[in-house]
């Protein structure tokens, strides 16, 4: 907005000036947009320019913005000079809005007349509101200052977040309840927001019509029928983000994945490539991707979190396939976003000028038929390009670098490729049991509602394992009335629940008088056209990947209005500005289960076709496509069109779904339902039953005798697949117990690996269901999955067949466990238990002492990384004392203290089948570790013990001469860990005290946390004294267990060494990256020890250790008589350029 530069840029303001200027001012006050007319008003209001009066007939909602101007202009000419010429200071100021106009003088928080003070600083108080708006609203709504109804009307969509601050303190004006006064003292304490450069005025305009669109968008969550809008503040509930980690990269002690919270989402720690923007959401199909997308947008839009952002462009994937033409950086954002309304060219300088200040978004990855490439760069902002280009350079950060990006997808479109231009990558796992009681009772605010639901879901532990998933948590909430009155039983698999909702819309879309006494198979019947017109439109989009429909491919379909009325078909975004809404399934999931109903019922479908939906895939591209054989398809050329030709090029993903809802729709449970429904006689039904029943068997079987032999001596394994899980799901479906026996039939292995495999609870409850088949029993491993309490109730049918059950990694609590150990104790085949990484605590712990009381043929406990603490150690202890069948018990990560560490050790005085012990990170001091001592002074079973002292409460001498005790009395010992103890130097003569008396010690593994020794230590121990001591031990704690076996005594960290025998010849001494020791020099009589005079060939690392030139020339004494070392590492040490040269000329097996 600029100002004419004649009488009203001058002190010649009167009402004739402004009477010939009208036009033009009228022009100024509407080229802008109503926010830029609102801020206007904030200043004249402020500077008593117009009264509450005069402000509230210029601020009528609905009201052209031209005739407001004139009203303005006729209002302040009324005023005299004085009011023209502060008309003209409003402008001006408006014309520099990027800037943070701040309080005059006399802002007085405690001001007997707050609500003049609101207004006389409402400028400054608009612009401090502007990013903190939603919270204040939800403040001052708790303190009983505004109803709900009024919060309710100030956030109506329609406003924008000045707009609503505006409205906060027009109630405050006329509010005699102490709302002003409490705004006018909070106000002041919120941040002052940083201000636009000057030269992006224009920036500020489009950014508050961008929150606004934004926040339009996203306000109401619609639901997946479409049939209503429901706030998504009222009904949003936090899905588990879990950040993806890399398995054995963590150090000793593996941390569970880090939660997060949405609004941490970029503030995550584990970066994949920390050069990357882009943060990657995975998760499967339903787990609430596109909800989660919606309420960050919403976050930002009302001010409440991600305000490190200007600008935030959302973008859908499956919409922006559509877009056939080529499209520029600016074109995409401004035309297929948000368009600014003045000032494109300056708004998109700042974009790039200030990449760091823009947040993309690309929704449905996954939907994307075009595969991630980056063989084809394009940088230019301004050029044209394909949309794949575009999207892909945007990802890799050729175009826009900088800017953070979030792209979220199912697991199965994230290739290798795609995760290397990913910063962080995090799991969307699905509601948790406290997620899914909290939605429902959101949903259902009636009282007893969500009571009934959820004691439903309780009793009916199937239906609750699908619940995991918010779509159908959506579904159970919308099938309320059904599900609550159902006779039957309630649905169990993913086909039935996906009937039971088809049921419900069919219902709906009835007559009411018709709706009451048509049910099952004649509701069906009665739109059974419907359902094949729908199924073929959805199949037809499977295998051309398209999830939006024109007008065009629907009228191709025969899809009529009567079709779409139903339902199912809802409209979607549009993507290209003032173009007809296209249609779209409501989710993907319902395009899937429609193409099955219409391969399971129409009668233009060969029954033949339905093995290409088992085969598939594009080579090499899908696990399931590797798993599943060729199983007699007939040529390879099809018709362009045919339902062969399109199951060949739909996303293996999206057949992995069709296929299972194939599998459950011809289950006989599902007989009756169906064949009214045939349009043939029913022996057309009957007949794709049998070639899909074969087909899962033949494939499963084909699976299992591509399986390698087993390794003589070890039991034969398995490593599956997620294709193989839809296998077992789609057996599942079908819920035939004959078929799913014999599928199992020739699976003959020891141990079922089904890691990283994404096994939440419905395929918890499939693998029971056909694992409880197997003949022999089998160790099975579902480490780093998201099985939770409710996935562990599905698995105890199969948990007779398991002699050992692996669940690390699995978000299980003690309800979870308590249910596992209550039928784990008349299971005779189980005997192994790994539960490391989960949140058991002390509640779990008389469960587990029963356990190991009650099998004493039970071998092995693993519940590290835990929260148990002593009360539960002295609990567990317990049930150690009646057991005598127990090998391994870990307990590393928890904390059980010394107390803990007493009772296990007076349980473990005289245990006769404890081989390995873990205890590390167990904040054990002193007296738990004297405990330990005496314990392995009369245990003779123990050989491996993993210990660590604590960090406070244990002095070094202290810890030394446990240690030292510990040595000594461990007899039968022939391990021990002792990494992270602080022991110094100083810890390393206690050390040689007790392996002096030590027989039976073959590996020892000890971390040093500083070798640096201080004057104090200084005059108990020469530094000498030390590095002598320590070769000492090495040798003297080796050389007697060198006969049949390697040796290794290992001293982890700054200052490592490591002696092996003569089947792993090698010495280190190097320090941990991060560290700097100063350790003392080898002299003449370490070297003498025999440590470097030995025969046995090796390599010596000292690097990094502060050698000086006169250790160096110790080990050249060494090396003198030593012709079998090879190298000696000395880099890093401290040797001057000079010394070096000399030295590497000496000997030039020092590498200098």
């Amino acid at each position: 907005m600029s100002l004419p530069g004649h009488p009203l840029g001058c002190e010649m303001c009167s009402q004739e000036a402004l009477q010939a200027q009208r036009s033009h001012l009228v022009g100024l006050l509407v080229s802008g947009s109503l926010e830029g007319f609102e801020s206007i008003l904030d200043w004249l209001l402020s500077w008593e320019v117009l009264s509450w009066e005069d402000y509230e007939s210029l601020s009528l909602p609905g009201q052209p913005l031209s005739r407001l101007a004139r009203c303005l202009l006729d209002t302040v000419g009324n005023k005299g000079a004085w009011g023209c010429e502060k008309l003209v200071a409003a402008l001006q100021e408006a014309q520099a809005g990027g800037q943070s106009p701040e309080p005059r003088d006399g802002w007085d928080p405690h001001s007997l007349h707050p609500a003049r003070d609101l207004q006389c600083h409402r400028p400054a108080i608009v612009r401090r509101l502007y990013s903190h708006v939603e919270a204040v609203l939800d403040l001052v709504r708790e303190r009983g200052f505004i109803s709900q109804y009024e919060c309710d009307d100030i956030r109506l969509p329609i406003f924008t977040s000045s707009q609503r601050a505006r409205r906060l303190l027009d109630l405050a004006a006329v509010k005699a309840n102490g709302l002003a006064a409490f705004l006018l003292r909070h106000i002041l304490e919120l941040p002052v927001p940083l201000p636009l450069p000057l030269v992006a005025a224009e920036c500020r305009k489009y950014v508050s019509k961008l929150r606004s669109t934004v926040s339009a968008q996203c306000r109401f969550l619609s639901t997946y029928d479409g049939a209503e809008n429901l706030c998504l503040d009222d009904v949003y509930t936090e899905n588990t983000l879990e950040l993806r980690t890399e398995v054995g990269t963590a150090g000793a002690l593996h941390k569970s994945p880090a939660t997060l919270g949405l609004e941490e989402l970029f503030r995550a720690q584990g970066h994949l490539n920390k050069d990357a923007d882009t943060v990657l959401v995975v998760g499967e199909a339903g787990s609430g991707k596109s909800t989660l997308l919606q309420r960050l947008h919403l976050l930002w839009a009302t001010g409440q979190h991600f305000q490190d952002f200007l600008f935030v462009f959302p973008f859908s994937c499956r919409q922006l396939q559509c877009v056939t033409k080529p499209l520029s950086l600016r074109t995409l954002i401004f035309e297929h976003c948000c368009w600014p309304d003045a000032g494109q060219q300056d708004v998109f300088q700042f974009l790039l000028d200030h990449p760091d200040r823009v947040l993309l978004t690309f929704d449905g990855f996954d939907e994307f038929r075009f595969r991630f490439t980056d063989g084809e760069r394009h940088c230019s902002p301004s050029d044209p390009t394909s949309v794949p280009t575009l999207l892909f350079n945007l990802l890799q950060g050729n175009l826009l670098k900088n800017a953070r990006k979030v792209l979220t997808s199912r697991p199965d479109a994230v290739s290798a490729l795609l995760r290397k231009y990913a910063c962080t990558e995090c799991h969307l796992r699905g509601f948790s049991k406290e997620a899914i009681e909290l939605y429902l009772r959101r949903c259902h605010p009636e009282p007893g509602m969500a009571d009934r639901l959820l004691h439903l879901l309780q009793a009916t532990s199937a239906l609750y394992g699908l619940c995991h998933l918010p779509v159908f948590s959506w579904m159970v909430s919308r099938c309320h009335q059904e599900l609550l009155l159902q006779d039957g039983g309630s649905p169990k698999t993913t086909t039935d629940m996906y009937l039971l909702i088809l049921q419900h819309f069919l219902l709906r879309a009835s007559p009411p008088d018709m709706a009451s006494h048509i049910r099952g198979p004649s509701l069906l019947r009665g739109r059974l056209s419907t359902l094949l017109h729908l199924g073929r439109l959805a199949l037809w989009g499977l295998g051309m990947c398209c999830y939006v429909f024109s007008a065009q491919q629907l009228q191709a379909a025969q899809v009529g209005p009567d079709d779409i009325s139903l339902g199912f078909l809802v409209c979607a975004q549009r993507v290209v500005p003032g173009s007809v809404p296209d249609l779209e399934f409501l989710h993907i999931t319902f395009q899937c289960f429609f193409a099955a109903i219409y391969l399971a019922l129409s009668p233009d479908v060969p029954v033949a076709s339905l093995r290409h939906l088992f085969n598939c895939h594009r080579p090499g591209s899908s696990p399931l496509a590797r798993l599943l054989p060729t199983l007699c398809v007939q040529g390879s050329r099809c018709e362009e069109g045919s339902v062969v030709a399109l199951l060949q090029k739909a996303e293996p993903h999206n057949l992995q779904i069709t296929a299972a809802f194939l599998a459950g729709l011809l289950s006989q449970e599902h007989r009756d339902l169906l064949a009214p429904c045939q349009v043939s006689k029913k022996a057309l039904l009957r007949r794709r039953r049998a070639c899909t029943r074969r087909c899962l068997s033949r494939s499963l079987r084909k699976h299992f005798q591509s399986i390698p032999p087993a390794v003589p001596g070890e039991a034969k394994s398995m490593h599956a697949m997620p294709g193989f899980i839809w296998l077992i799901r789609s057996l599942y479906e079908m819920q035939e117990e004959q078929l799913a026996r014999e599928a199992v039939r020739g699976l003959d292995v020891g141990h079922l690996k089904l890691t990283f495999c994404r096994v939440g609870p419905a395929e918890c409850a499939a693998l029971a269901f056909v694992l409880r088949h197997l003949q022999r029993p089998v160790a099975l491993q579902l480490d780093y999955n998201s099985v939770g309490d409710i996935g562990v109730e599905q698995l105890l049918p199969c948990l007779g067949i398991c002699k050992a059950l692996y669940l690390r990694n699995n978000d299980i609590s003690d309800r979870g466990l308590c249910k596992l150990v209550e039928h784990a104790l008349h299971c005779e085949h189980l005997q192994k238990l790994a539960l490391f990484n989960n949140k058991l605590t002390d509640g779990c712990a008389h469960s587990l002492a029963m356990l190991l009381a009650c099998k004493q043929d039970f071998l092995a406990l693993r519940l590290g990384n835990n929260h148990i603490t002593s009360a539960g150690a002295q609990v567990l202890a317990q049930g150690l004392r009646s057991n005598a069948s127990l090998q391994f018990l870990g307990l590393w990560g928890n904390k059980v203290g010394d107390n803990g560490a007493q009772a296990l050790a007076e349980a473990l005085d005289d245990h006769q089948s404890l081989k390995w012990l873990s205890l590390v990170g167990n904040n054990i001091g002193r007296a738990g570790a004297q405990a330990l001592a005496l314990m392995l002074e009369k245990n003779v079973a123990l050989e491996e013990l993993w210990f660590r002292f604590s960090d406070v409460g244990c002095g070094l001498l202290t810890s030394c001469s446990i240690i030292s005790a510990i040595m000594s009395m461990g007899f039968s010992l022939s391990l021990a860990s002792l990494e992270e103890n602080h022991l110094l130097d100083e810890g390393v003569c206690f050390l040689a005290e007790g392996l002096k008396r030590n027989s039976s010690l073959k590996v020892l593994k000890r971390k040093v946390v500083s070798s640096q020794v201080n004057a104090a230590q200084e005059t108990h121990l020469s530094s000498r004294q030390v590095l002598g001591c320590l070769w000492m031990i090495i040798i003297s704690a080796a050389r007697p267990l060198l006969s049949g076996k390697a040796c290794w005594v290992a001293l982890q960290g700054p200052g490592r060494c490591q002696c092996l025998g003569k089947t792993l010849p090698l010495i280190k001494w190097a320090a941990r990256p991060g560290h700097s020791p100063d350790l003392p020099e080898p002299d003449a009589s370490f070297a003498q020890s025999g440590a470097l005079g030995s025969t046995w060939p090796i390599v010596t690392r000292l690097s990094n250790n502060g050698i000086t030139f006169l250790g160096a020339e110790a080990l050249l004494q060494a090396l003198k008589r030593n012709d079998t070392i090879l190298e000696v590492w000395l880099r890093g040490n401290s040797l001057s350029l000079e010394e070096t040269e000399q030295l590497s000329h000496r000997d030039s097996r020092l590498l200098l």
